[in-house]
This record gives structure tokens, sequence and C-alpha cells, in this order.
């Protein structure tokens, strides 16, 4: 049997990192059918991206940092004539991390380690409103 739910978070773009892990934790609590499965949290558009880290200011700090060495908002990207916009960078940045994520649970509680948070990043150069998808699998 599978459970889908959404949920929605505001964003301000620019590499904005949401903690959503409560959320989802919350969804497993109110509606998995059975205390065992899997959960899949996924996120719809091109410029967004879900992930699990230590969510933590410094690391957070490193990891928008970092990104931005490998796919600088300011380059020169070809998308940019193709669309005539700016988030080339947005759309590169959400391809390498990627739209999705699976995490088991247990007792209808997630299996994170100790320091590990999922993360909604919202890579886009304007502030939004995301929706998130979660399905349940038992």
């Amino acid at each position: 049997m599978n459970i889908l739910k959404r949920f929605s978070i505001k964003t301000q773009g620019f590499s904005d990192i949401i903690n959503i892990t409560e959320n989802v934790q919350n969804i497993i609590l109110n509606y998995a059918p059975e205390n065992n499965g899997i959960v899949n949290i996924f996120s719809p558009g091109a410029t967004g991206a879900i992930t699990t880290i230590e969510y933590e200011k410094g690391l957070l700090s490193d990891l928008k940092t970092y990104l931005e060495k490998i796919f600088p908002y300011n380059g020169n990207y070809k998308h940019h004539l193709a669309w005539n916009d700016d988030n080339g960078a947005s759309h590169l940045r959400a391809s390498l991390i990627g739209p999705s994520l699976v995490v088991p649970f247990e007792n209808k509680k997630l299996l994170l380690g100790t320091w590990q948070q999922i993360v909604f990043i919202d890579f886009d150069t304007t502030p939004r409103n995301r929706n998130i998808i979660v399905t349940i699998i038992v």
C-alpha cells in the first residue's frame, strides 16, 4: 500500500536550505498504515533538490560556498540565452544533487543518522512557494 501526501514551503532562492525532517516525520506518524517501510521525498521542478546534511550553520555555509565554486550564479550559461533568464546555475545545482531521496522508517521513526537531517534546497533566483511530495511505501 502506498500513501501520497504533500506539503508546501516558502523559500528565498539562491541556495536556501530548509530542514524538512519534521514535516516528513509527521507525515509518517500520521499516515503510515504500517510501522515499517520507506518514504520517498520528491521535489517537482527543475531548480530544487532534496538531500541530507548535518543541519549546522557552518556546514550549510560551506555547502553554499562550494556549490558557488562549482556552478557560480553569475556564470555565462547557454541556458540564459535559450530562455532569456538567469537561472542556469540553479538547474545545474539541482541536477547535481537530485530531486528525491528515499529513507527507511521503523516503528514510524525515520532511520536517520544522529546528525542527519532531510533538507530541501531552492537553487532558483527568486523566492518561491515549493511543493514537496512524500510517498509512504509499506
